[in-house]
């Protein structure tokens, strides 16, 4: 039950955000970390994150403390000592985290139904499809507050730039990534289709230096598609690189294509111009990032109330990427 949200009155002087989830998923709370800071900004947010997804929150200017916890450490940390927030957001279905923020602030709001502590303020899951952003911001409500800056963030360094000047080295850059990771591997254009996309592109923009993307466990794939192109002008970044490395590259490219991934929501957070495919059972129209200014979002034909996990991506042709791109790089 979603109790009455706080008043003007109510004192406001240090926020808790705890968001555990991969990385992709942590960007899309971006917009509602700004929304808290632009609401209470004397206020300290503080952000809890997944200790291998917090560098993706690094150096923005709407988190003043950034720090980590997992569902093994949450169970016993504020079990002593007064409430150090006056307000807590927790996203997520474990219930540590939600026991933990009730322990330590005065006032708590989390997804979820039934009975809770008395400080703690349930959000019902939303019962209809709900655009992921959107989604999130439903914490927001018991607050009064609303969302109307969408725009997922990333904050690139100064010195991260100019490493990632030096590697682009003034060439114009087509990232592509090319796998979604493992567990939803459905979601993942075929490789044989990125391979014919890529022939055309570099045919056809003799300028155009590929990239190709990814994690470590992407660099197979990546190595594979280079070595049927057999060009100098495909570079193999999968695997190479930290996170951030990747980051600060792609925040470079004149076009990044790719699947529903994590690396599609930093694209999305870079503000880089983009053709995102989306896999019928999780539609760009719930997943793809709201207010990006240059986006393609090309839709899985099957996409809608009834689609199957099974609909293969390579459904999506070749030349209706191949004509999302040619639109984007003549924008560019």
């Amino acid at each position: 039950m979603i109790q009455p949200a706080l008043t003007p009155q109510t004192p406001v002087r240090r926020i808790l955000v705890i968001v555990v989830a991969r990385f992709g998923d942590t960007l899309l709370v971006t917009p509602v970390l700004r929304r808290l800071k632009a609401a209470y900004p004397d206020a300290e947010l503080t952000v809890m994150a997944h200790h291998r997804r917090a560098e993706v929150l690094e150096h923005l200017p709407f988190i003043d403390r950034l720090a980590t916890i997992s569902k093994r450490s949450a169970p016993w940390r504020g079990r002593f000592g007064l409430k150090h927030y006056d307000l807590a957001l927790v996203y997520g279905d474990d219930s540590e985290f939600t026991d933990y923020a009730a322990r330590v602030s005065r006032k708590v709001v989390a997804f979820g139904s039934g009975s809770a502590a008395a400080n703690v303020t349930l959000v019902p899951p939303p019962s209809q499809p709900t655009p992921a952003q959107q989604e999130r911001a439903m914490l927001l409500a018991p607050l009064g507050l609303a969302v109307d800056d969408w725009r997922l963030a990333y904050t690139v360094t100064p010195a991260e730039a100019a490493k990632a000047d030096a590697w682009v080295a003034g060439r114009r850059l087509v990232g592509l990534q090319l796998q979604s990771f493992p567990a939803k591997a459905y979601r993942d254009w075929p490789l044989g289709h990125f391979a014919e996309l890529a022939r055309r592109l570099l045919a056809s923009y003799p300028d155009v230096q590929l990239v190709l993307l990814g994690g470590p466990e992407g660099r197979d794939a990546a190595l594979k598609l280079e070595a049927e192109l057999a060009s100098d002008r495909v570079s193999v970044l999968a695997g190479t690189v930290t996170m951030r490395e990747n980051a600060a590259i792609m925040a470079r490219l004149a076009l990044y294509v790719g699947v529903d991934t994590g690396p599609t929501h930093l694209a999305g957070a870079l503000g880089v111009p983009m053709v995102a495919m989306y896999h019928a059972f999780h539609p760009g129209y719930l997943l793809a990032p709201l207010q990006h200014p240059a986006l393609t979002v090309l839709e899985h034909p099957e996409a809608g109330e009834d689609a199957r996990r099974d609909a293969p991506m390579a459904d999506i042709s070749v030349d209706t990427v191949w004509a999302a791109v040619q639109q984007r790089l003549g924008d560019d």
